[in-house]
């Protein structure tokens, strides 16, 4: 039958063998042979198909502090000041002892608390884990440190002198470089820089010089847009990748304002006193603001 496979096996090497017809006749060998070539070529596929190059999904991206921003704030502080005040030598209160007790009643301290807000704006650039900005804010703070002493006395004859003294602020901003670490969507940072207020210093004098028969009266005052510094820490956290919210702690420092005028006999305007008083000023504040980021 010469169109069936022959399953003898044959001495001859040949690849294959005819039987009378143009189609090949299969041996064992041939049939082991290609048994052994299918799993080796399955290998090899699977082999190839590890060593291609497997796409991967994008990596999810990274939020960055990075840019500039604007916001609001709003919280609380507290203003005080140190307070001194002198009487110089004139035609009122003549003995150098007198001058002393006499200005020593205006010293002494006081403080002030309220609601403060306003608005803040910066840019950040964030590398790595740190953050690098600068920010400016001005905020409303309405704050009036005082102080008065009405035990006060001329040393020579013990007659009463009252010393009232204030120091108005209306505003504060400041301009901060900011540098900080991040850990995910948070913040933490440190802060400092210059810091400027709006002050109007006012001392009033009242003594009642002989029993009242010369007794005087007196004001120095004194406004100025105080210079000072600031420094302090803050936590912000990213609540979108547009918004954040923060909350901040500044400690600000001014120079002393320095006022001065004239106390007069309310019966002799002639006699008079030059009159001197001063305060410094540092504010507290703690905040927390709402920025919205381009």
């Amino acid at each position: 039958m010469h169109n069936l496979i022959e399953l003898t096996p044959r001495p001859s090497s040949a690849s294959f063998k005819t039987s009378g017809s143009s189609k090949p006749v299969w041996g064992i060998k041939h049939i082991v042979a290609l048994a052994l070539a299918i799993p080796a070529a399955s290998h090899f596929s699977q082999a190839l198909a590890a060593d291609l190059p497997v796409k991967s999904a994008a990596p999810a991206p990274t939020f960055s502090f990075s840019g500039c921003y604007v916001g609001v704030n709003m919280g609380y502080g507290g203003s005080g000041s140190n307070f001194t005040s002198a009487l110089s030598p004139g035609t009122h209160l003549v003995l150098p002892a007198d001058l002393i007790s006499a200005g020593n009643t205006g010293i002494g301290s006081g403080n002030d608390q309220g609601f403060i807000g306003g608005g803040q704006a910066g840019c950040n650039l964030q590398t790595g884990n740190f953050v690098f900005g600068i920010e400016g804010d001005w905020q409303y703070f309405n704050s009036n440190p005082n102080f008065s002493d009405s035990n006060g006395s001329i040393a020579s004859t013990g007659d009463p002198v009252t010393i009232a003294q204030s120091l108005r602020t209306n505003s504060l901003a400041t301009i901060r470089p900011r540098i900080g670490i991040v850990s995910d969507r948070i913040l933490i940072y440190a802060t400092g820089g210059v810091a400027f207020a709006s002050a109007s210093y006012t001392e009033t004098y009242t003594d009642q010089f002989n029993g009242g028969a010369n007794a005087a009266f007196g004001i120095a005052t004194a406004s100025r847009n105080l210079v000072g510094w600031t420094a302090g820490a803050g936590w912000e956290w990213a609540w979108t990748d547009h918004v954040s919210v923060k909350a901040e702690y500044l400690f600000s420092s001014f120079p002393t304002l320095n006022g001065l005028g004239t106390i007069a006999e309310t019966g002799n305007p002639g006699a008079t006193n030059a009159l001197h008083g001063s305060a410094d000023l540092t504010i507290q504040t703690a905040r927390l603001g709402l920025n919205y980021r381009f």
